[in-house]
């Protein structure tokens, strides 16, 4: 693949919409937590792993990983998450960086709400960030999730802040006027540029 471009964004910022733009354009997206989840689908060998160390109680009738058990357990015991986490990151990223190299675009974006946090940016040949001001975070997340203020707050005390985000950003699609019209076009304008760098 000759091009990869990282896209990334706090919650709530429109990231998954960015995406999908691209998406229309033909271009072809490798969305991280969706890796995330496919490496712990029922019968992978990853969540047989995770049953035999957590037992039964993170496993749904059904047979797929009970997050919220799991992230009970995790958020409890450093060592746990630990472990989880040397167990699915080698996973998560030989998955992605497969798909990666196995996309049939002009060039691929890896979105990754962690692309920072996880040092995923060394994988990628331009950042985009997805950027709006907090306060519209948590709003637009609220809204979006029915998750309440704290909630959204925990999570984007994970997520690095919005001024350290946008240092690491080669380009910045401003999102604050959830304007899809202007959205659209920026995308477009992005999705030249991009080409243009190819040719």
């Amino acid at each position: 693949m000759s091009l990869i471009i990282g896209l990334t964004g706090g919650i709530g910022s429109g990231k998954s919409t960015v995406a999908k733009e691209f998406i229309e354009l033909g271009i072809e997206v490798v969305d991280a937590d969706l890796v995330a989840r496919e490496v712990v689908a029922p019968g992978k060998p990853a969540l047989t792993k995770i049953e035999s160390d957590f037992g039964k109680t993170v496993i749904t009738a059904n047979g797929a990983l009970n997050r919220a058990a799991l992230r009970d357990i995790i958020f409890q015991s450093e060592a746990k998450k630990q472990w989880l986490n040397e167990l699915l990151h080698p996973l998560i990223r030989e998955s992605m960086l497969s798909q990666l190299a196995s996309a049939n675009s002009a060039y691929v974006i890896l979105e990754a709400p962690l692309l920072i946090e996880n040092k995923l940016t060394q994988y990628v040949d331009y950042t985009v960030v997805v950027d709006v001001l907090e306060e519209i975070q948590v709003k637009r997340a609220m809204q979006r999730d029915t998750n309440t203020r704290e909630q959204i707050e925990a999570i984007m005390k994970a997520q690095i802040n919005r001024e350290n985000r946008l240092q690491h950003a080669d380009f910045v699609i401003d999102n604050n006027n959830n304007d899809l019209v202007t959205l659209k076009l920026t995308v477009n304008k992005l999705h030249l540029h991009f080409l243009s760098l190819l040719s």
